[in-house]
């Protein structure tokens, strides 16, 4: 697990920003995880949404049932990766001919429809190649994912005497970082009753239902981080009553990965107006993204590593690495964290107390295993997208080199 010899480590022999994801770190929350969901009578699978962070297929394809694929970009990671076709689960809100004959050719196991033309998409393609298709319809939550359970029964009904098309189950997600359980379990019992009646409708056993449960995870000085595995002890017994209907599968991406990730940016300026101290450093919004950050009212949990002597100092009084310095106390001039884009919206933490920051300091943002890899603005202003390590085994590899990004923003100089 990181440590603080890892991040000295890491601070010396690599340029500032980059982004680490600790393979041990996820495989061990994968674990704990897996073995909440085994610990009742009915089996519940698990599945990772590969959107939250690609760069961690590699490390789950043997401790996860199933990968969330919503794009042919994603679809494509995953034959880089080598994923083995039945575990992919095809989704996503735009889907077109060439996207699902490639799906279907490759072997998804199981592809979503969140739309009638969807599912006519589907039908001709099926139709044309000669191949059997596990579909699984997506009931809308009130969002434009999915649709209504009019257009499902619609479905179902003119799929009746369909040679290619098995129509599996039902697929439901209504959000992210979802705080209220009582939301999730109101959901699944709608989910129960629901697929009951549709069963019983179309004489279909429809055994799979694919679910979202969207548990949050804390990211914010503040919050309890005394069990981030909380939400989902506590939303077992519900979970279990489903599985006893349906096979049932969550899906999973930033409850799974946030605690696996860690982002290093430098300290470039420092400078004092109008009673505010204002630290700018190499990153910013362009690739840090925590969601209900909300323009840095929220300050996240950050290690600092001192450029003075190499001390490492935590900003919080929770325990959060292992062989971190204790917490220090409260700086008594208002910092604040802000990036290298022309916005005043690249603004990381607007009121950082943890300690005096100076020049070159290296900032260590926490829990951002999930999306801001992915989510970051990085074409705006041309920044470089930054380095991406991986810690595997005591081993840290580099999985992605700097891009530049210029080039994608201008039309080629020719010649005359």
């Amino acid at each position: 697990m990181i440590n603080k010899e890892i991040i000295q480590k890491i601070r010396k022999e690599y340029e500032t920003p980059l982004f680490l994801f600790d393979a041990d770190e996820l495989r061990n929350r994968v674990c704990n995880i897996r073995d909440i969901l085994e610990s009742g009578d009915e089996k519940i699978g698990l599945c990772y949404s590969i959107k939250a962070n690609p760069f961690l297929i590699p490390y789950l394809s043997d401790i996860v049932d199933k990968f969330e694929v919503c794009s042919p970009g994603e679809l494509q990671i995953c034959k880089e990766y080598r994923v083995d076709p039945s575990m992919i689960i095809y989704s996503g809100v735009h889907k077109e001919k060439e996207d699902i004959e490639d799906a279907i050719t490759c072997g998804s196991g199981i592809l979503t429809a969140e739309s009638v033309r969807h599912y006519e998409l589907i039908k001709e393609i099926c139709n044309s190649i000669d191949k059997d298709v596990r579909l699984i319809l997506r009931l809308s939550s009130k969002s434009q994912f999915g649709m209504s359970i009019e257009d499902i029964r619609h479905i179902m009904d003119i799929n009746r005497d369909n040679p290619f098309i098995s129509i599996e189950g039902i697929h439901y997600f209504a959000g992210t970082q979802r705080t209220k359980l009582k939301h999730q379990r109101e959901e699944l019992e709608m989910l129960k009753d629901t697929i009951a009646v549709l069963r019983e409708e179309f004489h279909l056993p429809l055994p799979v239902l694919e679910y979202g449960p969207g548990l949050a995870y804390p990211y914010f000085t503040g919050d309890d981080f005394s069990d981030t595995l909380c939400p989902l002890k506590e939303l077992l017994p519900e979970l279990i009553t489903a599985a006893g209907s349906s096979e049932l599968c969550i899906e999973m991406g930033r409850f799974l990965a946030s605690s696996c990730g860690y982002y290093f940016t430098d300290v470039c300026d420092v400078k004092e107006s109008y009673d505010q101290r204002w630290i700018i450093l190499d990153g910013g919004i362009n690739h840090v993204n925590y969601i209900g950050q909300m323009m840095g009212m929220k300050t996240p949990v950050i290690i600092t590593v001192k450029n003075s002597d190499g001390t490492v100092i935590n900003n919080t009084d929770e325990l959060i690495l292992n062989n971190i310095s204790e917490f220090t106390g409260k700086y008594d001039k208002p910092q604040s964290l802000c990036g290298s884009l022309c916005t005043t919206n690249d603004v990381l933490a607007r009121s950082y107390s943890g300690v005096a920051l100076e020049l070159k300091d290296t900032l260590v943002f926490c829990n951002i295993g999930a999306y801001s890899v992915t989510e970051g603005i990085n074409l705006f202003l041309s920044r470089n997208m930054p380095l991406v390590l991986i810690h595997s085994d005591g081993v840290i590899s580099r999985v992605r080199e700097v891009k530049e990004t210029w080039g994608l923003n201008c039309q080629p100089h020719k010649e005359q």
